[in-house]
């Protein structure tokens, strides 16, 4: 359990610190640790309307005062361009476990409110513990609302309510939208309705530091006022909804079921024994606790496909092809969540198309996006590593034909929405134009492509050669062994070319694309995968790894540009065009972390030289020992408690950018913590 006492809110840092908890369809509750929302993706209640898209900010927060002795206190904070309101002040800890707990003092009166989200539905709870020391009091709940996309803001906006009340239950059509009402219920109290009351000019300060108009129009639409009588403890629930039936909810049963659930994923797991249990201190059973609910948050059902799938990253990204495949060892095969694995594997081989797996879905009509020549490729060591995890070979059977077909586009060609993929007469793919971003270092603005690496990209050749010898294998099973041999001449052809014509001998690496000899962390896909295309105990991977060591490697990812190159970038920062173009040209990112962490281990397992390998070892150690340090650091005390980021500045204080809860940073860092 991670808690900040008092000492720790100091308002300047704590606006910094943010929490999610998520509702398993892409819905979710997201603050700062004082609820002072910085951000136009924060709220209380973030719905998807087509699972797990089109998302929309419903419910905001919840503004909580108490009178006590004639003096009214506000426990909320709120920021406006010159004014900041003061609950923060009242305010005695937060606490993030299973879900979020903020503890308020008020002379001799204690409010804990917990905040929950049911899991499946588009629903919010919230509980509040009163403890009152012998002082009546009156306690006022002030829903804020919103209704729009969580992309967009409400500027000067002027909102229409049509209220229907009964008791505490109210159901409100906001906007004049009345296929979509917003249900509210208190346990107790009296609702009394507000009339045209606006909250004029939230401001998100995360959002100007973004580049981006700050400010947005909320309306009020009620409060609920709840009477506290004296030396009692009092529990009060409040739900904010989508659903109708909230009135026949138990608030306390929601949050747990919520902690059962997430105990049953920790104990399936496997990652510790409950039988054996006293063998483990508390600090692991912690840490696999943060482990698995991080690792939860990315994981939402899509109704339409019946399938899951993985969210890339929060509050803003869906689900990605090329992320969901890079994540799926850490988040699902290492937590032995297989059958969800297989699921996620079928979402994206299901809209396969002219060979290409789809590298993401419209957000708004989940119409399948294909800007991507790597995540077909990806798909091939997916399947593989959950084959090694599981021993399923009857659903890789099932999906054989597909991976088949993926080969067969590759060498004929594919120029679906300009990515130009072919096989080249030495047996190198060729992929994009310059005006394509079809790589994952895909910055975009406008029309202007920041990293395009058009041509033959390093890594899209190792994946191509990695895909070439797993077909090798699985050939050789599901058809023939003449089948196998096809694969394992293209592959030794694939191999002679690749170290012939990416190795830079000048600069002792890889050549990022054919021709770019700019010094990227792309070519540790050469050493990463399940079949490396350079022999990880040849002196080229030695050569690789100095260099990747030298000028790549900080304690929170890989560079993404070498220090010296052109356009070197250290900080990320700015208004869109200024990110966007430093987004691949410096800024560390996590998960790179994963390729260098699995090219140590290939080497040692490829190394027969004992004192070399005894090196090899003690290096992975003190690679695993120092990330493990660096994050354990920053994952309770930097951006989103419990997750990790995106990316990372290269110099000091190395903050957190980009979104706060990464999938793939969260799935390779904590793979290379639990050394897995």
């Amino acid at each position: 359990m991670k808690k900040l006492l008092k000492e720790e809110l100091e308002l300047r840092d704590a606006l910094k610190k943010e929490w999610i908890i998520t509702n398993g369809l892409g819905g979710y509750a997201s603050s700062t640790v004082v609820g002072c929302n910085t951000r136009k993706y924060h709220g209380l209640l973030v719905a998807p309307f087509v699972a797990p898209g089109r998302r929309k900010v419903i419910l905001s927060k919840v503004d909580e005062s108490i009178e006590v002795d004639g003096n009214k206190y506000n426990l909320y904070t709120n920021m406006t361009n010159n004014y900041i309101s003061e609950g923060y002040k009242y305010q005695k800890s937060f606490e993030k476990d299973y879900i979020p707990i903020f503890t308020y003092k008020i002379k001799d009166i204690e409010i804990k409110k917990l905040i929950c989200m049911e899991y499946g539905k588009n629903t919010v709870c919230i509980l509040y513990k009163i403890k009152s020391n012998g002082k009546p009091a009156k306690l006022t709940l002030a829903p804020i609302l919103n209704n729009r996309d969580f992309h967009q803001m409400n500027t000067n906006h002027t909102y229409t309510l049509k209220q229907n009340i009964y008791k505490q239950k109210v159901s409100i059509i906001i906007d004049n939208q009345a296929e979509t009402p917003v249900y509210m219920n208190a346990s107790e109290g009296k609702y009394i309705e507000h009339y045209n009351d606006t909250f004029n000019n939230m401001y998100y300060l995360e959002e100007e530091k973004r580049g981006f108009y700050p400010e947005e129009n909320l309306v009020v639409p009620g409060r609920y006022e709840i009477d506290i009588t004296g030396e009692e403890e009092k529990e009060v629930s409040f739900v904010c909804s989508l659903e109708d039936n909230i009135d026949e909810l138990d608030v306390k049963k929601v949050i747990n079921d919520e902690i059962i659930r997430i105990r049953k994923l920790v104990i399936s797991s496997g990652l510790y024994d409950l039988k054996t249990e006293e063998k483990y201190d508390q600090k692991y059973k912690e840490f696999i606790q943060e482990y698995i609910i991080a690792t939860d948050n990315f994981v939402v059902y899509r109704p339409t496909f019946k399938l899951h799938t993985l969210i890339a990253g929060y509050p803003w990204f869906l689900d990605w092809g090329r992320d969901s495949l890079i994540s799926l060892e850490g988040l699902l095969l290492v937590t032995r969540r297989f059958e969800e694995a297989k699921e996620v594997l079928l979402t994206l081989a299901r809209d396969i198309k002219f060979g290409l797996v789809p590298n993401g879905y419209s957000g708004f009509d989940l119409r399948p996006l294909y800007n991507s020549s790597d995540a077909s490729l990806l798909l091939f060591e997916a399947v593989y590593k959950y084959l090694k995890y599981t021993d399923d070979m009857l659903f890789v059977k099932g999906i054989y034909s597909r991976l088949k077909a993926i080969i067969k586009s590759y060498i004929t060609g594919i120029d679906i929405e300009n990515n130009n993929i072919y096989l080249d007469d030495d047996y190198l793919i060729v992929s994009g134009t310059p005006n394509t971003q079809n790589t994952w270092m895909d910055a975009k603005y406008g029309n202007y492509v920041f990293t395009p690496r058009n041509g033959k990209a390093v890594e899209i050749n190792a994946l191509w050669y990695n895909a070439l010898k797993i077909m090798q294998e699985l050939s050789g099973i599901c058809e023939s062994k003449e089948e196998a041999n096809k694969y394992k001449d293209m592959a030794e052809n694939t191999k002679i070319s690749f170290t012939n014509k990416f190795y830079n001998k000048r600069r002792k690496c890889l050549y990022d694309v054919i021709g770019d000899g700019k010094i990227r962390p792309n070519q540790l896909f050469s050493l990463s995968l399940s079949f490396p295309v350079i022999e990880p105990d040849s002196e080229i991977a030695e050569n690789i790894i100095k260099v990747v060591d030298k000028k790549l490697l900080t304690n929170y990812g890989l560079r993404t540009l070498a220090k010296g190159e052109p356009n070197y970038v250290e900080i990320y920062e700015g208004d869109p065009f200024k990110r966007d173009a430093s987004y691949h040209q410096g800024p560390a990112w996590p998960w790179l972390l994963g390729l260098y962490y699995n090219a140590l281990k290939n080497m040692i397992k490829a190394e027969t030289n004992k004192p070399k390998k005894q090196a090899l070892i003690e290096k992975l150690e003190k690679f695993c020992d120092t990330t493990e340090k660096s994050f354990l650091e920053v994952i309770d005390k930097d951006g989103m408690i419990g997750s990790i980021g995106e990316i990372y500045d290269t110099i000091e204080p190395y903050s957190s950018k980009g979104t706060p809860a990464q999938a793939w940073s969260v799935a390779e860092v904590y793979r290379i913590i639990l050394r897995k």
